[in-house]
């Protein structure tokens, strides 16, 4: 297989960890402040997702609240894997080749 697809391949891989990874944050979100306090996972969650939930903050309006910037980055990340999904996939046609 060529090194372009295995390299858009993992790159979509790791997007898709890092989007688990905000939507199981989100998911303890929803059980309350006393479920985050201190929960090992939670925090192991947060130090995964915190270098996209900055980079949401770092190019969204400064008018946008920092309670969204967990789903603002989660909506990046979903656009970003489908735009690795379509270029991988079109690297897989033009080269004539069946990617799963």
């Amino acid at each position: 297989m060529p090194t372009e697809i295995v390299i858009l391949g993992m790159l979509k891989a790791l997007v898709e960890v890092a989007g688990l990874m905000l939507l199981l944050r989100g998911g303890m979100w929803l059980f309350g402040p006393r479920a985050r306090k201190g929960n090992f996972v939670y925090d192991i969650l947060t130090i995964g997702a915190l270098p996209f939930i900055n980079f949401a903050r770092a190019i969204s309006p400064r008018m946008l609240r920092d309670d969204y910037m967990p789903a603002l980055a989660f909506l990046l990340l979903l656009a970003l894997w489908i735009a690795l999904g379509l270029g991988q996939q079109s690297l897989c046609v033009a080269r004539a080749l069946k990617c799963v």
